[in-house]
């Protein structure tokens, strides 16, 4: 077992916050979220075939490992798996002028901003995955830096010269953004995008609109094309000339990706000895790892997803604005905190410890009723709902706004939750380490006591999937 550092960032009193400069963007721009093949490409092609260890002692031989995690206090979705996935500019070490040339790029060095941050989230069960995509531009608290761009918390964080710092911040800022727990880091180069998409061969993508863009030089009619390593490149790599710029970018990312796995699910790349090697060797020496990610054990848990199984989900924005940072006008994307927690749970559904447990009887159940709606009395209201059911409630009392009302709930108050959520229809319910009794904070969304037990109808979030015939603009 390999222990993991204390966390770098203890929670004393932060220096005060330095002046933002925001951070310099490289020059090739490249977007690297369909980099992140390559995690699909080694938890499918490892189980493949009789050559089992070969590959798997083939592929781990090249892998870089770093040790990025951050400990944290919460784990809200107990044993499902986060895995950050983290692409930028960096060249990878040994990377020769040919091989940059081929990409268009030079000897620069390229940049550690990450323009591409996606956590891959699977449940407990293994039975799907979801693509949490984060803009690059969220203007986000970065601790000891004050506000700035999520993009350049990694950059940031590595201002003395050590990667490894400024991926354990980064992760620390997304962890702060969201609950969730990131159990695991990858890293991939610029390099390696190019190298596993020319490993898989020609890939077929469909537009609804022609583009010619001369910033990513991308240049494509409308329907379907086939498009080699290099313009697969230009492709996801495109952002001006779509309606939603960045944004638009990762619906390209999050296509590209879905694109890519059915191919790699395909019986050509997994029957194919050749192929199979070369995309693990095109893997393997352009990502970098915590040393606690067994590629066999997450192969196992993954063994049964197929590429429809695969979603993809961008995390609650509230506007695009233009502000002003000490003088300096500045693009950000303005992250919605009130509805992050309920895309989260909506996302992560429910424990298996709430899906297992019995629903208590009302009048073993205390509740505090919190108003989060633009309603007055709404709390008093519930609370005497309630209380006529049988339910012990405190005294009501008001809280930040929610759209969506919550029942939240500690470790080990399953049954009560249950009881609370059969009359409360359509609530979403939610672990919190924040209370002490099963709570209920009511949102806008205009949820009423029923008297009438029945089981909650709050359906989790499944992000956007890709078939074979979509496409997009």
């Amino acid at each position: 077992m390999i222990n993991r550092p204390s966390d770098p960032f203890p929670q004393n009193p932060l220096p005060a916050p330095l002046p933002i400069q925001p951070v310099r963007r490289p020059r090739k721009r490249i977007a690297t979220a369909l980099r992140w093949i390559t995690l699909v490409v080694v938890v499918v092609l490892v189980t493949a075939g009789g050559y089992v260890a070969y590959n798997y002692h083939r592929f781990t031989t090249g892998v870089t490992h770093v040790n990025a995690l951050v400990p944290t206090k919460t784990d809200i979705d107990g044993d499902a798996q986060n895995i950050l996935l983290v692409g930028d500019d960096h060249r990878p070490a040994g990377a020769t002028a040919q091989e940059l040339a081929r990409i268009g790029t030079t000897l620069d060095g390229g940049g550690t901003n990450t323009d591409t941050m996606i956590v891959l989230h699977i449940p407990a069960d293994g039975s799907k995955a979801t693509l949490i995509s984060f803009p690059r531009d969220s203007w986000v608290d970065i601790p000891g830096f004050g506000k700035n761009k999520l993009n350049a918390a990694f950059t940031l964080g590595s201002d003395a010269g050590a990667t490894v710092d400024g991926a354990r911040l980064l992760i620390r800022v997304i962890q702060n953004m969201t609950g969730l727990t990131i159990d695991h880091y990858v890293r991939v180069s610029l390099l390696g995008f190019y190298n596993v998409v020319k490993a898989l061969g020609p890939v077929q993508v469909c537009l609804t609109n022609a583009v010619d863009d001369p910033y990513s030089t991308i240049d494509l009619p409308a329907g379907v094309s086939t498009l080699s390593a290099k313009q697969a490149l230009a492709f996801v790599r495109q952002r001006h000339g779509l309606p939603g710029g960045d944004l638009d970018r990762q619906v390209r990312q999050q296509y590209f990706l879905s694109v890519e796995a059915r191919k790699i699910l395909s019986a050509g790349t997994l029957l194919n000895p050749t192929k199979l090697q070369d995309v693990l060797d095109a893997v393997s020496s352009s990502i970098e790892t915590d040393p606690d990610l067994n590629f066999i054990d997450l192969a196992s848990k993954l063994k049964n997803l197929g590429a429809n199984k695969i979603s993809s989900a961008t995390i609650p924005i509230s506007g695009t604005p233009t502000i002003d940072v000490n003088g300096t006008s500045l693009s950000v994307v303005k992250v919605d905190t009130a509805a992050m927690k309920t895309f989260i749970a909506n996302l992560i559904g429910k424990p298996s410890a709430y899906t297992a447990a019995k629903a208590a009887t009302p009048s073993s159940v205390t509740v505090s009723v919190l108003n989060g709606s633009s309603t007055n009395g709404a709390a008093g209201a519930a609370s005497e709902a309630l209380d006529a059911l049988g339910f012990t409630t405190l005294a009501p009392a008001s809280t930040d706004g929610r759209t969506r009302t919550t029942i939240q709930y500690r470790p080990g108050q399953e049954s009560q939750a249950k009881a609370l959520a059969a009359h409360l229809r359509g609530a979403q319910v939610e672990v919190s380490t924040n209370v002490t009794n099963v709570t209920v904070v009511l949102g806008t969304d205009g949820t009423k006591v029923t008297t009438q037990a029945k089981a909650s109808t709050a359906k989790p979030t499944t992000g956007t999937s890709y078939s074979a015939t979509s496409c997009i603009r």
